[in-house]
């Protein structure tokens, strides 16, 4: 079959289209047929291998991966086969998924555990662009966030791949009003997916104005924990996603100043990753299908075009998700 492999760290020139083995389902596995891949920063990190730290904490290999690895943390498809243990899915079935990695290929073995039932009115391309984002910023707002019937909330990154459904899922939570940063050129964007008020980066700097917020969620990593302490209201919640660059340590830095801080703040700061949780995936599929939550897809690529995709995904201005067809 057809993969999108690397055997090398490196810029997306790492990636290349290569004949790899058809994979065989485990006894509690499912073989998937995939016909889109949705790519996130998760993937971005394993394709350069930065933060260097991470290559140790994935078991990555230090100085280029152990195996050629297949590129991809989300699929979408059609179940072609299970193991003898699989007992929730059956061939035929439409299903999506985070599967860590292996999506931008044309077949995956993934355990059941960790596909859940397609929406019903999305295809396959916007149901790939949902997994990681979405799951991510359910957790982050409900879980870590602990968002509030009646609180103002503060989407840093609302434009991209998590700040597109976090800005509608903290409608659904109950958020009295949604606050999103972007770009001049998301402005509009950002509003229609529902957030109260815009702000434009370029124009203003959320931080130094006279609002405070009882939540922010952080999915960029663009700016120092004063500053958003600054926004946020004496008994607020920030919750960081992204963290920043930076080779040897990258997004943990920030992570690890905020775990630091914390203990001697009134404000609450958390530190999220993402559980990959099929319960939060049916939930999110039963707010797609009510038609509460969309995808928004900025690019799709064919298989081959992988490269160009990291590319786009890399250059920070994606609008929303891109995603893969294969």
């Amino acid at each position: 079959m057809k993969a999108i492999v690397f055997r090398r760290f490196g810029s997306p020139d790492v990636l290349e289209l290569a004949e790899v083995d058809r994979p065989t389902a485990a006894d509690d596995e499912v073989l998937v047929r995939i016909r889109a891949a949705g790519i996130n920063p998760y993937d971005w990190h394993f394709m350069r291998g930065e933060p260097i730290l991470f290559r140790s904490m994935m078991g990555l290999g230090l100085r280029k991966p152990r195996r050629a690895t297949v590129l991809g943390s989300d699929m979408a498809g059609v179940v072609e086969s299970v193991g003898k243990n699989v007992t929730r899915l059956r061939p035929g079935d439409e299903v999506y998924g985070c599967v860590g990695q292996g999506g931008c290929a044309e077949y995956a073995a993934v355990p059941e555990k960790a596909l859940a039932v397609k929406p019903a009115n999305l295809s396959f391309e916007e149901a790939a662009a949902v997994p990681m984002a979405a799951v991510t910023a359910l957790q982050g707002l409900r879980d870590f966030g602990r968002l509030a019937q009646g609180q103002d909330v503060l989407i840093n990154g609302a434009s991209g791949g998590i700040g597109t459904f976090a800005v509608q899922i903290a409608r659904v939570l109950g958020a009295a009003e949604v606050t999103g940063v972007c770009s001049t050129g998301n402005v509009e964007l950002v509003r229609s997916l529902g957030a109260d008020h815009v702000v434009d980066y370029t124009q203003q700097d959320f931080a130094r104005s006279d609002r405070r917020y009882d939540l922010i969620l952080d999915t960029v990593g663009n700016r120092s924990l004063g500053a958003f302490r600054r926004a946020l209201k004496p008994k607020g919640t920030l919750v960081i996603v992204g963290g920043g660059a930076g080779r040897l340590v990258g997004p943990m830095a920030q992570l690890l100043r905020a775990k630091l801080l914390a203990p001697f703040v009134s404000q609450t700061l958390a530190t999220m990753l993402t559980r990959r949780n099929i319960d939060d995936l049916d939930y999110l599929r039963g707010l797609i299908e009510a038609g509460k939550v969309r995808p928004v897809i900025d690019r799709a690529y064919p298989l081959a075009e992988a490269p160009d995709a990291m590319r786009h995904l890399e250059s920070h201005h994606a609008r929303g998700k891109v995603v893969i067809s294969a």
